[in-house]
């Protein structure tokens, strides 16, 4: 279902994330077709064209997994009325997270809102129950073609244009995932000291398929709970917090738009409109900022230890609403998945659940200097630093005029100067926090 209510609030017809969905369902419709099945693949609204395709199939139910945006929760609220309307029942079942909603609980009966009593609890829940799979290909002799056939739509169809999702490798569907997958499980075991080096291969890179559902969090998460580890545990800590965001949302939806915790929705943020232009198009001066956006508008994906290093500036150096910088991610990131992105946004800007403390604010240099010490990603990004020793390369503003030249890269000419003082903002952004604790 291409769902209309989504594409044409989209902000821009090259969409990265519309052509990997593409490219996922081509490959799906082969595999049901292989199997004697097919696939439908309708484009409209789906809290209309769900109720119509029932009736024309003239089934007793809908099947479906569960969303837990606020959005979708809605729309398949309508949906399950429309059908209702018809005699039809729509049936949900969980999918996309290993435990959901109200699943894991304080010992009050409470949601948990700080991250690490919910993974305890989590991990003392789960199990082979939870982990198991659950095989399809028993019940693939019982597919049925349907009495119509649709194609997979093509972009222009859509109303989007090709981006350069191809040049930069992304392997669509479930064979792309299992490529992934079983490229990463022989790394798996360095992943904690790897995770946030930006420049090396140290993650999964399965964020886009866990987002569009094209492998099962649960062997994911099995795979990791049964290897031994650092390594493992780590990476399954990151599964845990996946989870912990979606209840979070399902608990708490105002998150989706407002500061989870609500006093901080009285703060008034003075960053300008130029600041903010500035951090979205690469031109901060500072280059851990800068080769980080430049990686989001490029690839339409971003490190990890990134999106927290840039939302802690746009915040707190820049002073710009967080919500900004939560949409700019949501419109760009092909991996975009609401609960996370909103958790992680809040939690730099010291307004969601377990967040970052307000008095602890990212130093931009330091943190380029610890998780990209030779400043292989900053140059990957950013060409003009190229020839900038090891030692300037974080911030070259410090080098002297003669160094400027001699690394052809002079600042204000061939890279920005900083567009603020870390020091003095860090003590704005302070004020900012003190004022609502007032």
């Amino acid at each position: 279902m291409f769902d209309r209510e989504i594409l044409d609030a989209l902000p821009a017809r090259h969409d990265r994330r519309v052509e990997f969905v593409r490219e996922c369902l081509a490959e799906l419709r082969g595999a049901l077709r292989a199997r004697g099945g097919e696939l439908i693949v309708l484009h409209g609204r789906a809290r209309e064209e769900i109720p119509a395709l029932a009736s024309r199939l003239a089934v007793a139910a809908v099947f479906a997994n569960e969303d837990y945006e606020p959005a979708a929760i809605a729309r398949d609220a309508a949906v399950e009325g429309a059908l209702a309307a018809e005699g039809r029942r729509l049936h949900l079942a969980k999918d996309q997270a290993v435990f959901a909603r109200d699943e894991i609980l304080t010992q009050a009966g409470r949601p948990f809102v700080v991250f690490t009593p919910y993974k305890r609890a989590w991990l003392a829940r789960v199990d082979d129950f939870y982990l198991k799979p659950y095989p399809v290909a028993k019940y693939a002799e019982r597919l049925a073609r349907p009495p119509f056939a649709t194609a997979v739509p093509a972009l222009a169809d859509l109303g989007f244009e090709p981006t350069n999702l191809a040049g930069l490798r992304v392997p669509a569907g479930t064979s792309g995932a299992r490529r992934l997958f079983t490229d990463f499980q022989a790394r798996m075991a360095g992943y904690a000291s790897s995770r946030d080096l930006p420049a090396v291969n140290g993650v999964s890179c399965l964020s886009v398929h866990n987002r569009f559902g094209t492998i099962s969090i649960r062997e994911l998460a099995r795979a990791a709970w049964k290897a031994k580890g650092e390594g493992p545990s780590t990476w399954l800590s990151e599964l845990v917090w996946r989870d912990f965001y979606f209840q979070v949302l399902w608990h708490h939806p105002h998150a989706a738009t407002g500061a989870f915790r609500r006093e901080f929705d009285a703060i008034a943020w003075p960053g300008s409109e130029g600041h903010f232009a500035a951090w979205r198009e690469a031109r901060t001066g500072f280059p851990i900022v800068d080769a980080a956006m430049r990686q989001i508008n490029d690839t339409g994906w971003m490190h990890n230890r990134l999106r927290m290093i840039v939302a802690s500036f746009l915040v707190k150096d820049l002073l710009v609403d967080w919500r900004r910088g939560e949409k700019y991610f949501a419109d760009h990131l092909i991996d975009f998945d609401l609960a996370a992105n909103n958790g992680g946004w809040q939690w730099a800007a010291s307004t969601g659940c377990d967040a970052q403390p307000w008095f602890r604010i990212f130093n931009p240099v330091t943190q380029s200097e610890r998780f990209d010490p030779q400043g292989r990603f900053i140059r990957r990004y950013l060409p003009e630093l190229a020839k900038v020793p090891d030692r300037f390369v974080h911030a070259p503003w410090t080098m002297t005029p003669l160094e400027q030249r001699a690394a052809g890269c002079v600042i204000g000419r061939d890279y920005p100067a900083p567009i603020v003082n870390h020091a003095a903002q860090r003590e704005r952004a302070l004020a900012l926090f003190e004022a609502i604790r007032a």
